[in-house]
């Protein structure tokens, strides 16, 4: 029987003892939010020497850190045409470069510090679901190729059986540099390093207003949680799509978007096998797409935009449904299988489908990964960091605009969303 919004991956996961007692009078630098890009400018400014606090709502990777599919993808949301029409080919070409970075930085990070989260390199697997999307991944493959350096393998129909064990697709792309892990032993990991290096991470622990301040002469931030003031000469905020109104002016600049997952019971190695014969990272073509992979127990894990509102015990058990049926469709193999968990989370999208990694209002901020964030926003949490230390990596997305709604309208967004879900349905049934 599945029980609703139980998540498989804090469920298998033993998060460290953080630091006891109310948050200090003063520090370097306050983190706000306790996921894979506040964990990540912590440990980064903590071990060259900065006194670093993490403010946290809830605990550890309680938020979209926990809550995703745990894979370690390059690229971006949108398509390296839209970018380079957008932006121009070598400002592209240089966002394109980071996201293959974050990907590296974030395979050594796992490496250097040892932390156990079941890395393994597998690759993705995008499959198409019709005959004219998998038309375009020639195209695709052309352009990575000759503009940003980047070689990635067509499956044909007639190859996809070594695959995926399923007959729903009309051929696929291959990217091995990309990578599976555990998403929450990964914070939890991220959590022990940043404390060994000397950050404080406090849970349960809010930020309900800040402001600007000044202490001794120095020109900073107040940060006002219910167990006390803090004073930081920075702020860095990394709370995403649960951004609250103590920071107006980035929760307008975010939509936030739902997204749901489901996993199986343990399956037998040779069925886990004949579905993923490789242990890829999957996602389909749609807009409204599925995405799913192996658990290191052999559970498959399915995930998609069921619904497009944030998750609640509805949205979840609604969502619960529609997943099932589809992973059904996607593998009849599984019709008598066990559903065992069914969460929710919610993902950070910005009106331009991009992450920015910038100040905002002053404050450092990371947002708007949708969907990319296990090593987007690590790596985000390594440039704020650097540029804090006055040592900047090249961060190609600081300078873009980051525009929102209008003050009093970001309610209106939100609400808007079922429209969009119904443009995007449309898309996908006419195989856009």
């Amino acid at each position: 029987m599945i029980t609703v919004g139980r998540n498989y991956w804090l469920d298998s996961a033993s998060f460290p003892a953080t630091t006891p007692g109310p948050p200090p009078a003063r520090a370097d630098v306050i983190v706000v939010g306790a996921g894979f890009a506040g964990l990540s400018a912590a440990y980064e400014l903590a071990s060259h020497g900065a006194r670093v606090v993490v403010l946290e709502a809830r605990t550890t990777a309680w938020g979209a850190s926990s809550r995703n599919g745990g894979m370690v993808l390059p690229g971006l949301k949108i398509a390296t045409g839209v970018l380079r029409s957008r932006y121009g080919l070598p400002a592209a070409q240089r966002m394109y470069a980071a996201t293959l970075a974050s990907v590296e930085h974030t395979a050594a990070l796992i490496r250097t510090h040892d932390i156990a989260c079941d890395f393994a390199r597998s690759g993705h697997l995008e499959v198409a679901c019709t005959a004219s999307q998998f038309g375009r991944y020639a195209r695709l493959v052309d352009d990575l190729a000759r503009d940003f350096d980047s070689r990635l393998r067509i499956i044909p129909p007639n190859e996809l059986a070594a695959e995926i064990g399923s007959r729903s697709y009309a051929g696929g792309i291959v990217d091995d540099r990309s990578a599976g892990l555990h998403p929450a032993r990964y914070a939890a990991g991220l959590a022990r390093t940043a404390m060994a290096a000397g950050a404080a991470i406090h849970e349960h622990t809010p930020v309900t207003r800040i402001g600007p301040s000044s202490r001794d002469g120095a020109a900073g931030y107040e940060v006002v949680t219910p167990q006390a003031r803090i004073f930081a000469r920075e702020v860095v905020i990394a709370t995403g799509a649960y951004t609250n109104g103590a920071i107006p002016a980035l929760r307008r600049r975010i939509i936030p978007i739902g997204s749901f997952i489901i996993a199986t019971e343990e399956l037998p190695e040779g069925l886990a096998r004949e579905l993923s014969p490789r242990n890829r990272m999957i996602f389909d073509s749609r807009h409204f797409l599925h995405y799913y992979r192996l658990t290191p127990d052999r559970r498959m894990l399915f995930g998609g935009r069921a619904a497009f509102f944030p998750a609640t015990d509805r949205t979840i058990a609604r969502s619960a449904a529609i997943l099932r049926r589809d992973l059904v469709s996607v593998f009849p193999q599984l019709s008598a299988t066990t559903v065992a968990y069914a969460w929710g989370g919610t993902l950070d999208f910005c009106f331009d489908t991009m992450p920015h990694v910038a100040r905002v209002g002053g404050m450092f901020a990371a947002a708007g990964f949708a969907g990319h964030g296990v090593a987007m926003a690590t790596y985000a949490g390594a440039l704020i960091a650097s540029q804090l230390r006055g040592m900047p990596m090249d961060n190609p997305f600081a300078g873009i605009p980051f525009r929102g709604a209008p003050p009093g309208l970001h309610a209106a967004v939100k609400w808007g969303l079922p429209l969009i879900a119904g443009w995007y349905k449309l898309q996908d049934w006419a195989g856009r």
